[in-house]
């Protein structure tokens, strides 16, 4: 199983009385966010197109544009708004006299005039429309559901390569933190043993203030904690519910970890392997981005 991307297009169609065409278009949002572009004579249906895609997609800018071409058997019907046109004519007749003019307007250029002859709205059944409309909606769910289960798998697939790439920096920084321990160690007591300069100093205090140092730089809390969350991540990934939040949440954690290393162990090779680290967190978490 995998993760949904965010990223993806769908298109229906249904044909009857109108060809309705339906798109749909989705790319990366915190939220679900659904625009939709319709014809303004249908904008009460609005709600139910919404209704309709929410469920399937949970997160993500989501547009969705429907279209209409009337059918070869739809009857058009035009209306004459012949007060305006009146007074188109009689305003076109007085600038006529005005300048001299004997003709008189012609009728066709007061037909040009917008408002004039206009197509009448046919009384139609809005349950009988939305049937049709609702038909191409889910033709274009299932395609951009299709599109987003495809990248998906392909998300997945990148992520895992670059989880392994990650965890292998993680059991290097593992294999090397024991010796790291002992040579601060070392170079603790060798400091210290040319600061006392033959001075007496209780075994047991001696002991004491070595175990707090190891204890300050010891980062074994650290990996173990990241390693579970690099297991939680690939289990995440293996869950078709939408992750992409709880995936992000989890690369904070990631960063946390990482940052409590690097400042524990003050040597330059760790600090390397740390800043590598952190710039795979970040690739991780652009791609995360796309996730549903």
């Amino acid at each position: 199983m995998s993760p949904m991307s965010m990223t993806a297009f769908g298109r229906g169609e249904f044909q009857g009385r109108r060809q309705w065409t339906v798109e749909i278009r989705t790319v990366n949002h915190r939220f679900c966010d659904i625009s939709i572009k319709i014809p303004r004579r249908y904008a009460m249906l609005e709600d139910k197109i919404k209704k309709t895609a929410a469920p399937r997609l949970s997160r993500g800018h989501i547009e969705i544009v429907i279209n209409y071409t009337p059918g070869k058997t739809e009857e058009v019907t035009l209306r004459t708004n012949r007060l305006l046109a009146e007074a188109y004519y009689q305003s076109l007749l007085a600038l006529n006299q005005e300048l001299g003019q004997q003709e008189a307007p012609d009728l066709r250029l007061v037909a040009q005039y917008p408002g004039i002859i206009t197509e009448a709205e046919p009384e139609e059944n809005l349950d009988e429309t939305w049937a049709e409309i609702e038909t191409a909606l889910r033709q274009a769910l299932e395609a951009c559901l299709t599109m987003r289960q495809t990248e998906g798998r392909a998300l997945k697939t990148e992520l895992m390569e670059r989880l392994s790439g990650f965890e292998t920096i993680t059991d290097e920084i593992e294999t090397a933190a024991p010796r790291l321990l002992r040579q601060k160690e070392e170079a603790s007591k060798s400091r210290l043993a040319r600061l006392l300069d033959g001075v007496e100093i209780d075994p047991g205090r001696l002991a004491q203030e070595m175990a707090i140092l190891a204890d300050k730089s010891d980062i074994t809390e650290e990996l173990v904690r990241l390693k579970s969350h690099i297991q939680q991540f690939r289990n995440f990934l293996d869950d078709s519910a939408p992750v992409g939040r709880r995936l992000d949440f989890l690369m904070q954690e990631f960063l946390r970890e990482i940052n409590t290393m690097a400042s524990k162990i003050n040597d330059s090779a760790i600090i390397h392997l740390t800043v590598e680290l952190k710039n795979e967190t970040e690739k991780l978490r652009e791609q995360i981005q796309n996730l549903e």
